[in-house]
């Protein structure tokens, strides 16, 4: 299920989530521009690798992705739940929020996976702290959302809670499964817990987080 639209208004331009989208897609133009070997030291530098973890990994890593499939994803969400967070708690404050629940996020997934050496980057982590914000928030907001099984395409309005809550499943149940299925796991291509994470600190964030007035109370 691809969310393509929200019905929350919006009383503010989405600023931050405008920089944010343009930051992401610079430096991923910029991974695009570099030779093999100079993309792996660079996502091996500025990515989270648990086995010799720098604290300043967790900012830089949650600008850096792997594919265009990834930044798409990962933009598109940013975009459709990240301008009503923004709308909410206002400029400042949603950019503190984003990269608080990207750092959580990244705790997350290096605890549970400390000895891997392989790097993580991307900034869903962050992106599902927005969810999770947004669950908590607009948990009635209809959701136009894109459903695709095989080559059916529909589309379908539906709560945000219901949208939220799937996602949220399925990437618990991934994680945990990611966990069962190999006796001696790695981790695997998906943050499964940075996602877990990031959502739940975003739950528990954005209640810390006093909302802005957002219209006048006449026309």
């Amino acid at each position: 299920m691809i969310p393509l639209r929200s019905s929350e208004r919006h009383y503010t331009a989405p600023t931050v989530t405008l920089i944010l989208i343009l930051i992401n897609v610079v430096v991923f133009v910029y991974e695009l521009s570099l030779s093999r070997f100079g993309l792996n030291h660079f996502i091996a530098t500025y990515g989270i690798v648990p086995d010799r973890f720098h604290w300043s990994q967790l900012l830089t890593s949650m600008f850096i992705h792997g594919g265009f499939m990834h930044i798409l994803g990962n933009m598109w969400f940013l975009w459709v739940f990240g301008r009503g967070i923004e709308d909410l708690v206002g400029h400042g404050r949603f950019l503190i929020f984003y990269l608080a629940c990207g750092v959580v996020a990244g705790l997350i997934q290096m605890l549970v996976n400390y000895s891997s050496p392989v790097p993580t980057v991307g900034a869903s982590g962050a992106i599902a702290g927005v969810m999770g914000g947004y669950l908590v928030k607009f948990p009635r907001a209809r959701v136009v959302t894109l459903i695709i099984v095989i080559f059916f395409f529909t589309t379908v309005d539906m709560p945000a809670f219901i949208l939220l809550l799937y996602w949220f499943a399925i990437q618990f149940f991934s994680g945990v499964g990611s966990i069962a299925d190999s006796q001696n796991w790695q981790g695997g291509d998906v943050a499964y817990f940075a996602h877990i994470g990031g959502f739940l600190a975003g739950m528990g964030l954005i209640l810390l987080m006093p909302a802005k007035q957002r219209y006048r109370s006449w026309n």
